[in-house]
């Protein structure tokens, strides 16, 4: 490989550990030769010559198996953009032992560094236990406190947008499926839910908010509470989408339609968004690439340590057919 670029084996190194200080011909060079010649490290071989195993470990426990698949996919892009290899680490993050069971995965597998997800993301006895060994991390949506590497969006305007958007279509009765109590996203979209009723004039009912824990059948349970009110919602904003999906389930077995009867709404944008009828209206924060910039945020950190930052992206609102003007 050096030879074919016309470089030390050194300055190959460099260019496919993406360090600073080569020239871009020299860069150009050596990507041209390991093109040409189909070249892929060898993992084995470049953890025995540093201290680096090459290998990020990604920490999970959300129900939301569509929003998971979505960070997972952004995040196995950057790590095989940067030639590092990806394991994923199921957990339960109120579980007793969820510390000592990281302490082991850290120290078993040797990891580099490790992305955190929500609601982990915000779990402060992990936070200091990984500070304590050293072991960079980067997190999809902490909470303000902890934001030091990673990426967010600003879901509580997002929420109100959206809330807003209801209201527009003439919708007063607007209800709320709130996250699971444990992710920072929940409160975040209850703020904004709060503060798109405030700007559109309509009170805030706190029998128009219910619980629900990002799960499918959250929001099929809640919805049918809903339905149940002497005076129910016309529209409802689900905290998510897999329980927008739910609601939806919950308002057609009833008879009525969707959105002529009750329009619905949900958060993320994940493929479930797009493949449910009707197709549902929600705000799109695009969860893969977020998965993406954090992993880039962590190599960064792991690279050059005191590098990475927390990075914030963009949402839109996707309208959709889930949504229509208030019954008459």
């Amino acid at each position: 490989m050096a030879a074919a670029a016309n470089v030390s084996m050194k300055t190959v190194s460099r260019v496919l550990n993406h360090e600073p200080n080569v020239s871009e011909e020299t860069r150009r060079r050596v990507e041209e030769a390991v093109a040409r010649l189909q070249y892929r490290p060898n993992p084995s071989a470049r953890t025995l010559a540093g201290r680096r195993s090459y290998l990020v470990a990604m920490l999970y426990d959300n129900p939301s198996s569509n929003y998971l698949m979505e960070v997972e996919l952004g995040v196995l892009d950057a790590c095989q953009s940067q030639h590092y290899n990806m394991m994923l680490a199921p957990l339960v993050y109120d579980a007793k032992d969820i510390v000592a069971k990281v302490e082991v995965l850290v120290v078993q597998s040797r990891v580099d560094g490790v992305v955190l997800t929500p609601p982990i993301t915000d779990d402060q006895a992990l936070l200091r236990r990984l500070d304590e060994l050293g072991v960079p991390y980067a997190s999809v949506s902490p909470k303000e406190e902890n934001r030091r590497i990673g990426v967010i969006v600003d879901e509580r305007r997002a929420a109100a947008e959206i809330v807003g958007h209801l209201a527009s279509l003439g919708h007063t009765r607007i209800a709320h499926i709130k996250g699971h109590p444990a992710h920072g996203a929940s409160g975040w979209r209850l703020e904004g839910y709060r503060e798109g009723l405030a700007r559109a004039g309509l009170r805030y009912e706190p029998a128009l908010v219910v619980d629900g824990e990002f799960s499918y059948d959250s929001g099929y349970v809640a919805t049918n509470a809903l339905l149940d009110l002497a005076r129910p919602p016309t529209a409802i904003f689900a905290a998510n989408d897999d329980m927008a999906a739910g609601a939806i389930c919950a308002i057609c077995e009833r008879g009525l339609s969707v959105p002529r009867d009750v329009s619905v709404c949900g958060f993320d944008d994940t493929p479930i968004a797009r493949h449910i009828y009707p197709a549902l209206t929600t705000v799109r924060q695009p969860t893969r690439e977020m998965g993406r910039l954090a992993a880039l945020e962590l190599l960064k950190a792991i690279r050059k340590p005191g590098s990475g930052g927390m990075v914030e992206v963009p949402y839109t609102l996707q309208l959709r057919r889930s949504t229509g003007p208030a019954p008459a």
